[in-house]
Formats: structure tokens, sequence, C-alpha cells
């Protein structure tokens, strides 16, 4: 199993910024694609940033102009930059990696981390 290990959530004030990370290990695989997702209290999970190992970065309208994405693919990382946050950004937020494993495609997701965000 490719394991995913986050780090860099936290308490922020509105308006301030933070930066998550998120590594990916594990032998002999393959990263389609990496992204963030969040859920908020009583709601859904819902996509954040999503980059491909094509190119393709996609960002939830919400996020546009605040949040950037970033990838290391020598290390198997990604970074979420989260600039001008907003009450509603509260959530755990979650790496999620499609990846190919000894030759099975699967997704895998990290354990979350909080992002609180006060006003």
């Amino acid at each position: 199993q490719v394991q995913l290990v986050e780090s860099g959530g936290g308490l922020v004030q509105a308006g301030g910024s933070l930066r998550l990370s998120c590594a990916a290990s594990g032998a002999q695989f393959s990263i389609n694609a990496m992204g963030w997702y969040r859920q908020a209290p009583g709601k859904q999970r819902e996509l954040v940033a999503r980059s491909t190992s094509a190119g393709v970065t996609t960002y939830t309208d919400s996020v546009k102009g605040r949040f950037t994405v970033s990838r290391d693919n020598a290390e198997n990382t990604i970074y979420l930059q989260m600039n001008n946050l907003k009450p509603e950004d509260t959530a755990v937020y979650y790496c999620n990696a499609d990846v190919t494993h000894w030759g099975l495609r699967y997704d895998s997701w990290g354990q979350g981390t909080q992002v609180t965000v006060s006003s």
C-alpha cells in the first residue's frame, strides 16, 4: 500500500497563509495524479485542487487565485500553498494520490490535517 503523510495544518487568522505538504512512500509505484480534498463539519468531502502527472492542474472555484498546488515529482510530494484564508476554508484537508502500484491502480488517502481559520 502506498502511504501518504501530510503536514502543515493549524490555526490561522483570516487573511493568513498556511502551506500543506504530503509525501507518498512505498515500493514500486507511480503517481498518476495527486490532489487535496477537504471536508468541513456536516459537509461532503470536496476536491480543492488536483495535479496530474501530465501537468494538468485544476482548482475548485472557491480557492482560485488564493491556493496554489505544486509538486516535487522526484520526492513524490505535493504542496498546497493557501493564501488569504477565509473562515469558510476551515476543514480537514486530505491528500489523495491516484497511484499504480505493482500493476494495480487505486486511490490512496492521507490521514487528514486540520485547518482552522478564525475570523
